[in-house]
Formats: C-alpha cells, structure tokens, sequence
C-alpha cells in the first residue's frame, strides 16, 4: 500500500516538473514575442495636462528621490496631488520639501481626514480626486521611481479612445538584506513573466499599482474610487472593470522601479502571504493552476521518491536550466536589468513560495500596514484587535 501510495506521488512530482518546463517555455515564448513585436508607442507631442495622484502612509526608502523624479518629467503641464490620512505622517514632510526645491511645479498636499472604507489608500484616493483639475490621472505607489519620459510615454496610447487604461512592468531595487533580495527575485523572475504570460494568453485585464493611467471619464463609468474603497487589490479591480466595459488595456515597455524596504524574513514572507491569498482571492483557478509553475520543488521531490535514478537528475538538470533561462531573459531583455547577482537565491525563493502556496490555502487573514484584515471575494474587513 505505501508503495503504491509513494509510486503515485513520484508520477505526481514528475508531472509536476514537466508541466513547469511547459510553463518556462510558454514564459520564454511570451518575452520574445513582446520583444520582437513590440513598437514603442511614439511619446506624446500633445502635452495633455496630467493629474498624478499619489497617497501616501509613512515612509519608503529613497522616497525623497522618488518624488523628485516625478518633477523632472520633460512634459507639461502637470499637477501632483499627494494625499495622507493622519496629520502627523511623516511623510508630510518630504513633500513640504518636495514644495520647497519645485516652487515652479503645482503640488498639492491634502488631508484625508474621512475613513470611507478598509483600504485607507482608495479612501484617500477618493478624497484627493476633487482637487485633481484635469482629464487625464495616474496613479502610482509612493516607492516607484520614474524616469524622466515616463509621463510623455504612459499618455501617448491613451490618444486612442479603444484604450482605457495603461500600465507599466517594474523592477525590484533591493537593499542587502536577504528579504529584501528575495522579494526583488520574485518580482522579476515570478511574478512579472507571469504577466507576461496572461498578456499573450489573453490579453491584460488588470493593472498594476506601478502606474495606472486613465481618463477621469473612464473612471466615473465604473462607479469611481468609490465602489474599490473595501478592495484590497485595487489596482486589479480598476484594470479588470475598465475592460469589462469593453475598454483595452495596455502594458508599456517603460520599466519603471519599485524601491523595496529593508524586509527582514518575516516581513518577506507576511508581504508574500498576502500577495498570494490576494491573487487566490481574486483569480482562484488561475492561482491554483500554479502548482504547475513551481518546477524545483517537484523535481527534487521526484529526484528523493526515484532514489537518484539517472532520469530524475536529467530531469531536475533540465528545470533548473529553463528557470534560470526565464530568470535571465525576463530580467535582461524586458526589465534591462543587468544585475543578475541575486538569481543564485533562485532555489530558496522558489521553494518559499511553494511554502507561502501552500499556507495561503489554510486562512484568509492579511496583514497591510500592520493592520490585520480578513480577505474576502476581493474585500477587506479589518479584524479586531
């Protein structure tokens, strides 16, 4: 009976690592696919004016030097609207000194004094808008950094009235601790050719929190910030609903950056815990189908059941190769990273989210902001403490 059972579990495994070097194909084939039909959409020569919209709570790291890039834009004109919900954050003042060294530029600091719902940034969101002046918004993270085209490449495709929305890749910039690394990796060899991957496959259907670029207009047909303030990927709720209504997103070659705190290990795997019951939360059978992507954990499983036969190290020997094949495309060719020192942490970061996969099934608890929030059909209810 057991060797029934352990013989069915090596099949198991290594159909599991098969199906993942399927995946690290179909990976590969979506990046050079983008690479070699992508034509950048030309810049902007109309200068629509831009309203940015940036919440903010608490401090990044480098987010001085984040929001400075967004005043080095070389578009106009444009306003930045930045918005905290306590009078005391100390994000306040980078942004008065922001004021200080671009007394040319128009920024705005506004006091979102209301709590209209679970997610404080949407509820913020909601509360900047009125002061935003002009048709076209983008929203992005208080950590991203821009370069200086950013802006005369995110409005260019919005010239078109099909397209409701555009949005970029990022990159992760990590500092030295080994959390902080092993989210950068992620984001770059996991993530990212997973939406790749979507976008060949169907098409994008939601947005990314480095930049969501819309019209105002495209906004209120969905029912505003309003309907998302209990959301907590909001992000993905704006995208998926504006091409609900028929609308096409677009996906950039503009890399922009996303500068990473200094994650200890807990905090690496409290942030991926809740990225991960989001995703299930939102896209259940897409986020299951994933065990089909997690190749090193089942080759090696299929290497121990097989007793090291000839065949199981081929076969490890082959994932490896395509992961780091994906790893090494997705960072150089798409994201023109040529810092590719960390993806030796690639078998650690690849068997902790096989771990963090597996957890993210036994509960639907999050911790955002170090508030703890249940998770459920996509909406936070925050827990008591």
């Amino acid at each position: 009976m057991m060797h029934a059972f352990l013989r069915a579990v090596e099949i198991l495994a290594t159909a599991g690592a098969i199906a993942s070097i399927f995946y690290c194909a179909i990976c590969l084939w979506s990046a050079a696919r983008l690479r070699r039909n992508y034509q950048r959409i030309p810049q902007s020569q109309d200068y629509a004016p831009i309203s940015i919209l940036k919440p903010l709570k608490g401090t990044d790291p480098e987010m001085y030097d984040c929001f400075r890039g967004h005043c080095l834009q070389n578009y106009g004109p444009y306003q930045i609207i930045f918005g905290v919900s306590e009078s005391n954050d100390p994000a306040i003042e980078l942004v008065q000194r922001l004021k200080k060294e671009f007394p040319q530029h128009d920024i705005q600091l506004v006091h979102c004094s209301q709590v209209l719902g679970s997610n404080i940034k949407v509820s913020n969101l909601v509360q900047m808008l009125p002061h935003a002046r002009y048709e076209y918004l983008v929203v992005n993270d208080s950590d991203i950094r821009v370069p200086p085209d950013y802006l005369r490449c995110v409005i260019a495709p919005l010239s078109e009235p099909e397209v409701g929305l555009v949005t970029c890749p990022y990159r992760g910039i990590s500092n030295q601790t080994l959390g902080s690394k092993l989210e950068s990796l992620g984001i770059s060899t996991d993530f990212l050719p997973g939406v790749l991957v979507a976008s060949r496959m169907e098409g994008i259907k939601f947005g990314l929190g480095s930049t969501l670029a819309f019209r105002r207009c495209d906004l209120e047909a969905i029912g505003g910030f309003e309907v998302l303030v209990d959301y907590l990927a909001d992000d993905y709720e704006i995208g998926r609903r504006i091409a609900e209504r028929g609308k096409r997103l677009e996906l950039l070659d503009v890399v922009v950056e996303s500068v990473l705190p200094h994650y200890t290990i807990a905090d690496f795997f409290s942030h991926q815990l809740r990225w991960a019951r989001t995703i299930k939360n939102v896209r259940l059978w897409g986020y299951i189908g994933l065990v089909f992507t997690f190749g090193l954990p089942w080759a090696l499983l299929a290497l121990i059941l097989a007793r090291g036969a000839i065949w199981s190290w081929v076969l490890l020997a082959i994932t490896l190769a395509m992961r780091f094949a994906v790893a090494a495309f997705v960072s150089r060719r798409i994201l023109r990273d040529s810092q590719t020192q960390l993806l030796w942490l690639l078998p650690i970061r690849d068997i902790s989210a096989f771990l963090v996969w597996l957890v993210s099934f036994a509960g639907r608890t999050v911790t955002w902001r170090g508030m703890s929030y249940t998770l459920k059909q996509g909406k936070l209810t925050r827990n008591n403490s």
